[in-house]
């Protein structure tokens, strides 16, 4: 099974990009989207249906134009799970689980907290929520993968510029400590496993032609639970894909 994730910023604008005729060619099984920025009934189905994905799943945030995640697949899950169940978290749209018999494949975006002291003290405490949500979810559900828009660079290698960056909310200490916790209970950095080399990155600023200068941060992640790792195949990240500020993520896993 080949899962990619995409943060599209805008599934809207990145549908006129592209889109559906990368997913046609991709050799994804399931696709995971961030930042759909709409509701489901703003786009055709039939558009990504001719692609192939036939199985289309939405959690959109309450404020039109913001956040929002989905899951499109090929084969039709079990059970699809829609946010976390607490309506003190689920406003924004930002989780959604799809079971595929014992495999269980989760969309999130992580909050930012870029605009301010305020919106970072909500980046940290959704955190910690979804520390504890996962931990909990383990335990009916082991075999986790949980791709999606992090907004977390977790080391230095992840970042262009480390040292200008270290008071930049996505590589803020307490935020690379979340992430070394969270790897810690029991996730796999798919694509950091495979390859540790320098100069991988999923997302560029518009500005000051970052993305040709490959000026990026790697804050796009497919984590994979311990007890499925050693059905890792390959990952990647596919850089030539223009559809959004961020580019797509893949994980390849056996059939277990």
């Amino acid at each position: 099974m080949k899962i990619i994730s995409y943060n599209v910023n805008g599934i809207r604008s990145a549908t006129s990009k592209g889109l559906v005729n990368f997913m046609q060619s991709s050799g994804a099984d399931v696709f995971c989207f961030q930042e759909t920025k709409a509701m489901q009934n703003q786009i055709e189905p039939f558009l990504f249906e001719t692609a192939g994905y036939k199985n289309h799943f939405w959690f959109s945030a309450e404020k039109k134009g913001y956040s929002g995640v989905a899951i499109y697949s090929k084969q039709k899950p079990n059970h699809v799970e829609y946010g976390f169940g607490n309506p003190d978290y689920d406003n924004e749209g930002r989780i959604i689980r799809a079971d595929f018999n014992d495999l269980s494949i989760i969309s999130v975006y992580i909050p930012s907290g870029s605009s301010g002291e305020e919106r970072q003290a909500y980046k940290m405490r959704w955190l910690d929520f979804f520390s504890n949500y996962i931990t909990e979810l383990r335990k009916t559900k082991p075999n986790l993968i949980i791709c999606g828009d992090y907004n977390i660079c977790h080391k230095a290698i992840d970042i262009h510029d480390p040292k200008g960056n270290k008071d930049s909310s996505g590589f803020l200490p307490e935020e690379r400590a979340w992430m070394d916790s969270f790897t810690e209970t029991g996730f796999i950095d798919s694509f950091r496993s495979l390859y540790p080399e320098p100069h991988h990155y999923s997302w560029w600023s518009y500005r000051a032609n970052a993305r040709n200068n490959n000026k990026g941060w790697r804050i796009d992640y497919c984590m994979v639970a311990e007890p499925i790792k050693n059905l890792v195949i390959d990952a990647g990240i596919l850089l030539n894909e223009k559809h959004s500020d961020h580019c797509p993520v893949w994980v390849e896993i056996k059939d277990n």
